[in-house]
């Protein structure tokens, strides 16, 4: 007995693997997969901007990143005790613009760094609502709570989200001839634009998706996150109580969702012998300055030091400071 409608998953992909380097934009899927693959040693760089949420944006944050633009004070604005910019989600904000700058710049250089040598751009379409500021014109990435008064918002139409695309592609894989560009649409339905609304913006986002595909058939893909959501997991059981967000659970089926399309059989082996460590590492020893304690901690320490002999590109950073903050006695 079937009980679900299987959503029909790409064939023929491109693999992922560890080896590669990955730089995840968007909405809800991209922190969400992003932290999976983290988890899994995967190298990723997940939002240096931040959350985003339409495509405008994260073109643009795209566009700055690979200029490795530097923010200035002039660039942020001063509202309810904090320093904001319009193009970073709240967790950048602080009460000093040279501490906002700060955070905001080393993210910034961090993933230029990275973006020539970046093999995969996950990017993930949220809404194609835009606000535009009313004085300036300039879509904006958040709002802050600014009152409304001061932006004008509006629907993207597909063309514009094509032809903004287009440009910035083009530019990209000039300059990084390996990368490979995998789209995807958030699941999350933005209700405040009522549930035809939302459809419509979901719809646009799909359409204009396709239509890169057929322009850049070798580079760029697409992954049915939204569908599987929708389609196969249409009980609100897998959804938070705002009925809106996926439930841990869901997440974790879209992950191995994930996994089936992407990985091949020797990347799961690797992801198997990660999560080892990363339980290991996680597990609250009785007597943390005992002998036994302490042996344990060597044991994973040669076991990454072992995986690590193998696969060099394999990424235990956060497993090892965590070993190394560890009291002995």
């Amino acid at each position: 007995m079937n009980l679900i409608t299987p959503v029909e998953l790409p064939a023929g992909l491109p693999a992922i693997t560890h080896a590669q380097q990955l730089l995840l934009l968007g909405s809800c899927f991209a922190e969400n997969m992003g932290k999976q693959l983290s988890e899994n040693a995967f190298r990723t760089d997940i939002n240096p901007f931040g959350i985003l949420y339409n495509p405008l944006s994260i073109a643009r944050a795209l566009r700055d990143i690979q200029a490795g633009r530097v923010y200035e004070e002039s660039d942020l604005f001063f509202y309810r005790g904090c320093w904001h910019s319009p193009m970073h989600h709240g967790a950048f904000s602080a009460s000093s613009p040279t501490e906002v700058l700060e955070r905001i710049n080393s993210r910034l250089q961090q993933a230029h760094r990275q973006l020539e040598n970046t093999d995969w751009l996950v990017l993930t379409f949220g809404t194609a609502y835009v606000y535009e500021q009313a004085v300036s014109g300039s879509v904006v990435a958040n709002c802050h709570k600014l009152p409304e008064k001061e932006f004008t918002r509006r629907a993207l139409t597909v063309d514009e989200i094509v032809s903004e695309y287009t440009t910035l592609l083009n530019g990209l894989l000039s300059r990084c001839k390996q990368l490979k560009v995998l789209f995807t649409v958030s699941p999350i339905r933005h209700v405040r634009d009522g549930m035809h609304a939302n459809q419509v913006s979901k719809a646009t986002l799909l359409l204009a998706i396709d239509k890169l595909q057929a322009i850049f058939p070798r580079s760029t893909f697409y992954f049915p996150s939204y569908e599987i959501v929708l389609d196969e997991l249409r009980d609100y059981r897998f959804y938070a109580d705002d009925l809106l967000h996926p439930t841990p659970l869901a997440v974790r089926y879209l992950w191995d969702r994930f996994a089936e399309t992407f990985f091949t059989e020797e990347t799961k082996r690797i992801m198997e012998e990660c999560e080892s460590i990363r339980k290991a590492v996680a597990h609250k020893p009785f007597h943390p300055g005992s002998e036994e304690h302490k042996r344990f901690l060597g044991q994973i320490v040669l076991k990454i030091e072992r995986l690590n002999k193998k696969y060099p590109y394999l990424d235990f950073e956060n497993e090892l400071i965590r070993i190394c903050r560890t009291p002995l006695n």
